[in-house]
């Protein structure tokens, strides 16, 4: 019976080829996406799945300000809160303090940029003990400073085949030593740790000095002896602290205190990247959702067409009825074809999703495997999405059809007896609704997105490169500086320790009339000369830095430094001055003594979800980024004359470099990959919707044949007739957008108020939605309605 079933299920198919096909493209359409979505949302989820300990590990973030002071929370720590909550808490069991750089590795004459540097005390491999050591003991490859793991790739990279534990590297500018002491497995993509070199923590120089609270540089993750430890630990931190603050002889009066964070919950809900930037759980609860509505609505296309179909199909249930098929039998026969279709679908659909996988990881930043979908749980979702929508596609139209009257059927008055309209009308108001809200979503997001890269920022970052900064290149600058200038193209060339795209440093400022108690929480920058010219930031009052304000700032004897500060306007508003004002004023800087030499234009130094906050720019003799602005002309010729002059003057490290509208974009990655996977979704979503349409076109207008044909009799023209029945349709797109307009309103008003600088969801966006979807209905529908206008009304009748 089964094999009989699909037999006939089959020559149904290959009778009906241009609707097989709709039918297929659909399908495929909306099981690729939903399966490189479940490749996408199991690969989010499983994030720090695999420790062992995961469930027992905290990440400790760092909470300062003043009562009723801004307050200033992120993923750093100083040296000391690892020693200090092993020793007075019992909760905790062990613990890693983490440092990540970038830094150059040499190995023979080769020479290596390494972005994925870290540091890490020796219970690295106690606490994190599913990164396994190919080669080594985990209790002795970080126990003593200069000692180094390899990942296995950067072993082969450094050493090909030959064993590298014992061998030696030189890291950093000064060519360091450091002793490999074994090769651990490469990091899994779902982790929030990766690392190709891993250096023991004592290396540091912030190892070997006093412990301390502040100088917060540092990741902090700590090992509870339970994981319900957290519930009992977090209530002691605040007194402790608070009993440690006032003990601190070097405390000026800020308050100080921690939050611990799960350590598998990191990834997904915490608003403060780790090594990597973080994803975010609502999207990804966005991406499913529109995943899974566009297999819905290719579910809905097939009920559409199938239904539309069923004028063709009635005959033949109508014979099988009357040599006595029994409804069941019907139904499933239907069902039978339904499945045969939706496991053709699900074939293509995997291979499709082979094919796109490239693509979709460029999309999503992320290194998805084909072989991911051998596992387990992919598995079991494919059977289930062919289960689901062989039922829900196929049940339907089994149900309508099974249901025929065979003596109805065969004499001809199907047509009367035949309902459900209200439910094919549903089908496309869903479809639409969907479309429309999709469309709005999309519309508000990249003008949002299109407003944050064009909104004045109040410094340049076209053109604008950026290479990394170590010591050796510091005592060169003056000699760095002379000769990249001497192309005209370079503007300006600076040291810095952050980009103006995002500064994190966090300090203190008062005035003569304040003491430290009554400081101002501020944001800070080292800087040199010619860091305002190379960012383009705008002085209103006073003037920049110069070489005797960098020199006055860098004796040797630190009593002796005295500093020139640029504050911003809200720095200077905070301290009850107009920027006219503040000029010569004197101030002091986390124990910095100067003067207020300038203040700038406010610019966003940070994400535009926060609001512009005060900040000090200062001068000091160390950096972290080297920043050349250039004119932008002949930039394909700037960058060669860079490379050449850089391989003259810096032998120690590799030309390497980015532009600042990179990290600009990273401030932003979530929801530019959010933009982009709603706009492609958007456009799958309105091309489904209009199979469906075009599946209830069809339908309506083969059971109105007989109306069309005595209507041109009577003198009806093509245009009257076209109008009568595209009106309906309009209507059911009218009442989606209708339906869809309020809920997109208050779905991306909810979304914008994370954003402090954003725009108004304007009424022109509604109005191109409605537009875009009336005319998108009536090219769909038209193409059916021109096409039964312009039959032979003689034929028709006849027929009929």
């Amino acid at each position: 019976m089964i094999r009989n079933h699909f037999k006939i299920a089959w020559r149904n198919l290959w009778k009906n080829k241009t609707v097989s096909v709709i039918h297929i493209i659909g399908l495929v359409t909306g099981m690729t996406c939903c399966l490189l979505m479940i490749l996408y949302i199991q690969h989010e989820l499983s994030y720090d799945k695999f420790q062992e300990k995961g469930d027992r590990i905290v990440r400790v973030i760092m909470e300062y300000g003043r009562d009723g002071d801004d307050v200033r929370k992120g993923n750093f720590t100083g040296t000391k809160v690892l020693s200090a909550f092993k020793n007075n808490f019992p909760e905790v069991e062990n613990g890693v303090r983490m440092y990540k750089e970038n830094t150059v590795v040499r190995t023979g004459d080769v020479v290596f940029e390494e972005d994925r540097f870290l540091y890490a005390d020796s219970a690295f491999f106690d606490i994190f003990s599913s990164f396994p050591l190919l080669k080594g003991t985990s209790k002795k490859v970080l126990d003593a400073p200069h000692k180094v793991v390899l990942s296995a790739t950067t072993a082969r990279k450094y050493f090909g085949r030959a064993d590298p534990v014992g061998q030696t590297i030189q890291v950093g500018a000064d060519q360091t030593d450091y002793l490999v002491a074994g090769v651990a497995a490469d990091c899994p993509s779902n982790s929030q740790i990766k690392f190709d070199l891993l250096a023991s923590f004592s290396s540091r120089q912030a190892a070997r000095t006093e412990e301390t609270y502040w100088s917060a540089n540092y990741t902090t993750y700590l090992l509870l002896n339970d994981r319900k430890a957290i519930a009992s630990l977090q209530p002691k931190i605040s007194p402790f602290m608070k009993r440690e603050m006032a003990a601190d002889e070097d405390n000026d009066g800020s308050y100080l205190t921690y939050e611990l964070e799960p350590y598998t919950r990191v990834h997904l809900y915490s608003p403060y990247d780790g090594f990597e930037p973080n994803s975010n759980i609502q999207y990804l609860y966005i991406s499913g959702c529109v995943a899974l509505l566009i297999l819905v609505i290719a579910c809905f296309t097939y009920i559409n067409l199938s239904t539309a179909r069923s004028l063709e199909r009635a005959r033949e249930v109508g014979i099988r009825k009357v040599v006595g098929a029994y409804r069941q039998q019907v139904f499933w026969q239907f069902i039978s074809e339904s499945a045969l279709l939706t496991s053709f679908a699900l074939l293509l659909s995997i291979g499709l999703t082979l094919l796109l996988l490239p693509a979709f990881n460029s999309l999503t930043g992320k290194s998805l495997l084909f072989s991911d979908m051998l596992r387990p749980g992919i598995l079991v979702s494919m059977l289930g999405i062919l289960l689901c929508i062989s039922f829900l596609a196929g049940s339907y139209p089994a149900f309508v059809l099974s249901g025929f009257k065979s003596v109805k059927v065969l004499k001809g008055s199907f047509h009367r007896s035949t309902s459900g309209h209200w439910l094919k009308g549903s089908l496309t108001v869903f479809q639409f609704g969907i479309s429309a809200f999709l469309i709005i979503a999309t519309l508000v997001m990249q003008s949002q997105l299109h407003y944050i890269r064009n909104k004045e920022l109040g410094y340049d970052r076209e053109h604008v490169l950026v290479f990394p900064l170590d010591g050796k290149i510091t005592q060169k600058m003056d000699l760095i500086r002379k000769k990249l200038k001497q192309n005209p193209n370079v503007l300006a060339v600076s040291r810095a320790a952050e980009l103006p795209t995002q500064i994190k440093g966090g300090y203190s400022m008062w005035t003569g009339t304040m003491t430290p108690e009554q400081s101002l929480m501020s944001f800070g920058n080292p800087i040199d000369e010619e860091y305002l010219e190379a960012c383009g930031l705008q002085l209103i009052a006073g003037q920049g830095l110069s070489e005797q304000d960098m020199r006055d700032a860098s004796y040797e004897d630190a009593d002796k430094n005295y500093y020139h500060f640029i504050l911003n306007q809200s720095a200077a508003a905070a301290l009850g001055w107009t920027p006219e004002e503040a000029i010569g004023k004197k101030v002091n800087f986390n124990y910095r003594n100067g003067e207020v030499k300038g203040v700038i234009k406010d610019f966003h130094f940070a994400s535009m979800h926060t609001s512009i906050k005060p900040l000090v720019l200062f001068p000091d003799t160390w950096g972290s980024n080297l920043i050349v602005k250039t004119s932008g002309h002949d930039l394909s010729g700037t960058i060669s004359f860079l490379k050449d002059s850089w391989g003259k003057i810096i032998t120690h490290r590799p030309f390497d470099y980015r532009f600042m509208d990179e990290a600009f974009d990273n401030l932003y990655a979530s929801e530019m990959r959010m933009g982009k996977i709603l706009g492609i979704f958007s456009t799958i979503t309105i091309l489904l919707a209009c199979l469906g349409l075009f599946g209830l076109s069809a339908y309506t207008i083969k059971q109105r044949t007989r109306e069309i044909g005595i209507r041109k009799v009577l003198g009806a023209p093509v245009t009257g007739i076209v109008r009568l029945l595209s009106v309906r349709f309009i209507k059911l797109v009218l009442l989606a957008f209708l339906i869809a307009s309020p809920l997109a309103w208050w779905a991306m008003n909810s979304w914008l108020h994370d954003f402090v600088y954003r725009i108004d969801i304007q009424w022109w966006m509604f109005a191109i939605t409605a537009l875009a979807a009336v005319v998108i209905a009536l090219v769909t529908v038209s193409f059916q309605s021109v096409r039964a206008a312009m039959l032979n009304p003689v034929k028709t009748l006849k027929t009929e």
